[in-house]
């Protein structure tokens, strides 16, 4: 039998997944107003493309612009779309700039998806750092897209950005644009939003024409390069990421080496969330940081890892997807900001939240959530630091099911493995599971529902649907309240009779 391994990283403190697409959060409902505007500023970059922003200046008694310290968001997704946050930051004293990326919204040039703000991203600070408004202190905003142009700009090292806080940052050849080398129907989705310059929210929101569009090609077994055609939006940048389903060259561009890690020094607040579909890619900018950084780096780089989905990173929501979160859930993530730009650039006391470097939250046992609780730990690794194995077991190789699964145990099942040199261990006997891509039942009954549905992560329709195309495993009953911490892992030796084929664990 042929050893095939899978690994599987999957969402940390947290027994489900539930991916969110990196579009952006939504703002606060009602601004402050006491802030001054300017509007369709250009800054120019090194190649004279001129990108557009909106300032949002805090008032002084004579109407005059004080200095402060500029912070700035990084978008595709229009920066109206962030008004309010630039007007919260300006009613608390600091310029806040909102500023279209390459091609979108009224900023020039072509809009090819994280290819050019990294140096598009260092020559924002410097401009910004050069105007009469400014102290000499610049700092980045937001999450998603936003999240990964804060790791692009600050691996071009500006000289004048004082702080970034990066949260649910995407992570190019690994949350985008496919997970593991398996394409995502949702790219096309996203290309149609950020196509042009202007706005396709209402479009990018009508969830039911894309699920229909969706599983329409999955039941005419489309080939995914024809599926940006068949939607009716023929996109150039689809077709480029076709050709590049693996990292290489193309998106390590996008990122910082481990050289330009181990230089990166300024203060970081990292923040993801359980329910994140960026949560890998945020975690990985963590864990590269902290593994090429000077001791003294690594001091001023927090974590935040919250129970919240992709835009509750920006502003946490009570439930996600029929999940409790309980009241503690609720931190006011701009309060936090404000807090912490204070602390890294105006000398103001440290933030109270942030007890040690790694907060994270503990969701209570059963859906009440009522008594999740926030707690803290001096490291990442000390939250992973006691592994705990588990081993796929069955009876008569049957495990097709979730009322015929094979079981979830806590020993190795002697009578299915044998020991060879070296002492590893492999199965003797195997589950086996039968996939028919012409049979389209299952993707009828399962993909036609809409994930994002109030209850979708307590949702067992997935699951249930498994039969003899799949394998389900099931432990028995937890008899007290478990805390599960960690990033799962899984190891499988499989042995398959087709040329190619992607596979899926799911952890409930």
């Amino acid at each position: 039998m042929k050893p095939l391994r899978v690994a599987v990283l999957a969402a940390c403190l947290t027994t489900g997944i539930l991916a969110q697409p990196p579009t952006p959060a939504s703002s606060p409902a009602q601004p402050p107003a006491d802030y001054d505007l300017r509007w369709g500023v250009k800054i120019p970059t090194r190649d004279n493309v001129e990108l557009n922003a909106t300032l949002y200046l805090p008032k002084k008694p004579d109407g005059s612009p004080p200095k402060t310290p500029v912070i700035f968001t990084f978008t595709p997704y229009i920066s109206d779309t962030y008004h309010a946050r630039g007007a919260y930051f300006a009613s608390h004293g600091y310029v806040f700039a909102l500023v279209d990326v390459r091609g979108r919204g009224n900023s020039g040039g072509d809009f090819e998806p994280f290819a050019n703000e990294p140096r598009d991203g260092h020559d924002v600070v410097e401009w910004l750092a050069k105007q009469p408004f400014c102290d000499g202190k610049v700092a980045m905003w937001g999450g998603s897209y936003a999240g990964f142009d804060q790791w692009a700009t600050a691996k071009e090292f500006p000289p004048h950005l004082a702080t970034i806080v990066p949260a649910a940052a995407a992570h190019p050849g690994l949350d985008y644009p496919s997970y593991n080398n398996i394409g995502m129907t949702y790219d096309v989705q996203w290309f149609t939003l950020t196509s042009g310059h202007t706005a396709q929210d209402n479009l990018f929101g009508d969830q039911k024409f894309w699920r229909t569009k969706f599983l329409d090609a999955y039941k005419r077994h489309l080939p995914f390069k024809s599926l940006d055609s068949f939607v009716g939006n023929p996109s150039v940048k689809f077709q480029r990421i076709l050709k590049r389903p693996t990292p290489d060259a193309y998106y390590d561009a996008m990122l910082p080496t481990r050289e330009q890690f181990q230089k990166i020094t300024l203060p970081i607040l990292t923040i993801t969330g359980q329910y994140d579909g960026d949560e890998l890619g945020a975690l990985t900018y963590y864990r590269d940081h902290f593994a090429n950084a000077s001791p003294q780096a690594r001091a001023k780089h927090f974590l935040i890892i919250g129970p919240w989905d992709h835009a509750g990173t920006r502003t946490p929501k009570d439930e996600v997807a029929g999940v409790k979160l309980g009241p503690g859930a609720m931190v006011d993530l701009n309060d936090l900001h404000r807090q912490w730009y204070d602390w890294t650039m105006k000398s103001g006391p440290k933030p109270a939240f942030l007890k040690n470097q790694v907060a994270y939250y503990l969701l209570a046992t059963g859906n009440s959530g009522a008594n999740g609780e926030w707690k803290y730990a001096d490291s990442f690794e000390a939250l992973v630091a006691n592994p705990k194995t588990f081993y796929l077991d069955s009876r008569n190789g049957d495990a097709n099911g979730v009322f015929r699964s094979g079981a979830l145990v806590d020993a190795t099942p002697s009578s299915r493995f044998e020991v060879q040199g070296g002492g590893s261990t492999a199965p003797t006997g195997a589950d086996q599971f039968t996939y028919d891509p012409l049979d389209t039942s299952r993707g009828e009954n399962v993909e036609g529902t809409d994930p994002r549905e109030k209850t979708a992560a307590i949702d067992q329709t997935f699951a249930l649907s498994i039969g003899n195309n799949g394998l389900v495993y099931h432990s028995d009953p937890l008899p007290t309240e478990t805390p599960l911490i960690g990033c799962p892992a899984l190891t499988l030796w499989g042995s398959i009779d087709t040329p190619d084929v992607e596979l899926e664990c799911d952890l409930y």
